[in-house]
């Protein structure tokens, strides 16, 4: 679809929501930051706002979709959250579930920042990482055990063909040698239910603003292992090590304050027990990010890939239980 023809479908859902009158045609801009939506920036009459609509095929290389519907448990991702962390999650406005779209409020990169651009820069700030991994433990633990969040978060069938397939089991096939222990990572995490998951805790998705982190990007939303967004979010710190050698030590700090402070906000269940699905988790991400259906593209040489897969192929075959055990595993063999 050009951008022309998705600005009059945008358009029209306004119009539909009454956010505009029949003559106005307000002024949009895509941003970027997504490759499974559309989302635009929109002058309103009295405000500017952001629009994110779902795509049914993923802007990847690889053949990648996902059902639109995942619009709608984003919204509720967002409006769950916020009774545990108001001030963590955009304000929504309005949305239509049918056609997989939402209008929130427009947060300002004057005074939000996007984490990950801080990272690439080599702001590698401690601070933030604690703050992070503060409300995620925060929104963790607040919808920990909660029967009626599980059946509004009944979204195994999403959470799979946009995380776990395209992550661990894609990584599988790509990676013979360790099929087995990734499907089993896979398996392991699709059975375990214990609290709310955003699913996407990555840097790009999460603004550092006056008043803390912001999560944004929520439509992976699923009730289940909490170790997925921990490791998730822990493996990008280590991946901008890779990409900043120089800084190394630096992230290296940030991963270890981040699954510090995480760990201690974890009330639900046995710390030691949650660290240990962290822990066996990250090495399959390191390498999904290398060479699953959607690897980060700021490592672009093969040398950076080469130390992120013998590094995974060690833990993998050896994997480690502490999150300690894995930084001292990185430190060894990638900022060496």
């Amino acid at each position: 679809m050009t951008d022309e023809a998705a600005k009059a479908e945008i358009a029209e859902a306004l119009r539909g929501f009454g956010l505009i009158s029949a003559e106005t045609i307000p002024e949009m801009e895509p941003l970027t930051g997504g490759v499974s939506s559309d989302i635009w920036r929109v002058v309103l009459p009295d405000r500017v706002v952001c629009v994110k609509r779902a795509l049914a095929k993923l802007k990847v290389a690889a053949d990648w979709r996902a059902p639109i519907g995942r619009n709608a448990y984003e919204v509720a991702w967002f409006e769950t959250a916020a009774q545990f962390a108001p001030e963590a999650v955009p304000k929504i406005l309005t949305h239509d579930a049918d056609a997989g779209l939402f209008v929130m409020e427009y947060l300002d990169p004057a005074d939000y920042r996007l984490w990950k651009t801080a990272l690439l820069e080599g702001e590698a700030d401690v601070g933030a990482a604690k703050a992070v991994a503060r409300k995620l433990a925060q929104i963790h633990a607040g919808t920990a055990g909660d029967d009626d969040v599980a059946r509004r978060f009944e979204t195994d069938e999403t959470f799979h063909a946009i995380r776990l397939e395209p992550y661990l089991e894609a990584t599988a096939r790509a990676h013979p040698e360790h099929s087995e222990v990734l499907m089993a990572l896979s398996a392991r995490t699709a059975g375990t239910k214990k609290t709310l998951v955003h699913g996407d805790v990555s840097p790009k998705n999460i603004l550092l603003g006056p008043q803390g982190p912001v999560f944004l990007d929520a439509e992976c939303a699923w009730y289940g292992d909490p170790a997925f967004d921990a490791a998730f979010c822990l493996n990008h710190l280590l991946l901008k090590g890779a990409r900043r050698p120089d800084r190394a030590a630096d992230y290296l700090d940030c991963f270890i304050a981040y699954g510090q402070t995480y760990l201690a906000g974890a009330n639900w269940e046995r710390t030691d027990d949650l660290e240990e699905r962290v822990a066996t988790l990250l090495p399959g991400l390191f390498l999904a990010r290398i060479d699953g259906k959607s690897p980060v593209e700021y490592l672009t040489e093969d040398a950076q890939k080469n130390k992120v897969r013998r590094t995974a192929n060690a833990l993998l075959r050896n994997p480690v239980s502490r999150l300690a055990n894995i930084a001292a595993v990185w430190e060894k063999e990638v900022t060496a």
